[in-house]
């Protein structure tokens, strides 16, 4: 099916932070396959983990005791300081978990229809339920689409306040404490820790939504923990398995699900648990929380740099290596000529240009970045105005 506008480029290998097209060409990645390839491509000791499980073990399902999960779990709650994890395939289905988590036990206090509270701009996943959950525009063409979600104004701590205190059956607010797909919006400081307080005070349970801004991406390994709160539950995928499919739902033992109530096939197999856990050995070995966040503002730096006085730039801001430029008008234009420059980015909310480089970037690396990008957007930007944003 033509579900994707894919780039005319076809990659044949990656090495680091560089992907190689059928001519050998490199490319500068500074998307990391949407936030996923945080080690970059071939790293290897991701490369040799895969080759020894494949050759040891890939699959045999939930019904079995499963060592490389059991320890992986186990790791993910010394991190979080949460107790029980469900795994699955990605961020979408661990949203879905969280979901019927909160919905479950809300039933089981004789709430007869929870409602789960999001803010606006949320993206949760392209499902039923997290496209309703995200209110996504477009969505209505899936209906009928599951109901019991309300939704506040993004950032607006007085509009959640409402909208918890007008819906009787609030269960529960889904949040993820940097939009992605939603334009790079971090949540205001100290938002989070309101929130938390808001939900202790009336009883409901926090979700964060972390598939993108987790496993390092903002300079810690969950962004939450920079506000120094501990969600209910917490969703994260992409980065987790740097390629090999994996998401997780952790939560508190108090929520977690019962044998019978939810499943996955490929969840948590050998294979990515495995991978999962050396993700996580070599972030933590080569310090590559500290190294998101020293050289997610160094970047940052540098465009503020090279984009001073470009009138139609609105902003350039993000948190680690989660970084977001903001223009005064579309610009999805600039992913085809970046492409032509050999620099992968994209677009979110069609005015952002959206950058989650690999946390392994260097200094070097970075400048290219910066430096070509910076002349990318000038002139983009002098092109549409016929020469007045020039600097």
């Amino acid at each position: 099916m033509h579900s994707y506008s894919r780039l005319p480029v076809a990659f044949e290998r990656g090495e680091g932070v560089y992907l190689y097209d059928a001519q050998g060409r490199a490319y500068l990645d500074a998307l990391s396959g949407i936030g996923v390839c945080s080690l970059g491509h071939s790293h290897p000791d991701v490369v040799e983990t895969v080759r020894r499980q494949s050759a040891r073990l890939t699959h045999v399902s939930n019904l079995y005791e499963a060592p490389e999960q059991a320890k992986l779990a186990e790791r993910l709650a010394a991190i979080t300081g949460l107790d029980a994890a469900f795994f699955c395939n990605s961020g979408a289905e661990a949203n879905e978990a969280a979901i019927k988590l909160v919905r479950r036990q809300a039933q089981a206090k004789g709430v007869k229809r929870p409602v789960v509270v999001t803010v606006k701009g949320a993206f949760h996943g392209r499902t039923l339920a997290t496209l309703a959950a995200a209110k996504m525009k477009g969505a209505r063409q899936f209906a009928p689409l599951p109901g019991a979600f309300k939704q506040a104004a993004f950032g607006d701590l007085a509009a959640l306040e409402q909208k918890l205190d007008a819906s009787r059956d609030a269960c529960a607010v889904m949040l993820e404490p940097i939009q992605g797909e939603g334009g790079v919006r971090p949540l205001p400081e100290a938002y989070l820790r309101a929130v938390r307080s808001m939900c202790d005070e009336r009883g409901l349970w926090l979700i964060l939504d972390e598939v993108q801004t987790g496993v390092g991406r903002t300079g810690a390994w969950y962004a939450h923990q920079h506000e120094g709160i501990r969600p209910d539950v917490l969703t994260s995928a992409k980065a987790l398995g740097n390629g090999v499919p994996i998401g997780v739902c952790l939560a508190a033992k108090t929520l977690a699900f019962s044998p019978g109530e939810h499943g996955s096939t490929f969840g948590g197999n050998p294979l990515a648990s495995a991978t999962a856990l050396t993700v996580l050995d070599v972030i933590e070995r080569d310090g590559l929380c500290e190294r998101a966040a020293q050289t997610g503002e160094y970047i940052v730096q540098g465009l503020r740099e090279g984009l001073a006085g470009v009138s139609g730039v609105r902003e350039v801001r993000g948190r680690g290596m989660m970084i977001g430029i903001e223009l005064k008008r579309a610009c999805t234009d600039l992913v085809g000529r970046a492409l032509e420059r050999r620099l992968l980015i994209n677009v979110a909310s069609g005015k952002v240009i959206r950058l989650l480089p690999p946390l392994i970037m260097a200094k070097t690396e970075a400048d290219t970045l910066v430096n070509t990008l910076s002349s990318l957007v000038r002139d983009f930007l002098r092109r549409k105005s016929g020469g007045k944003n020039a600097r």
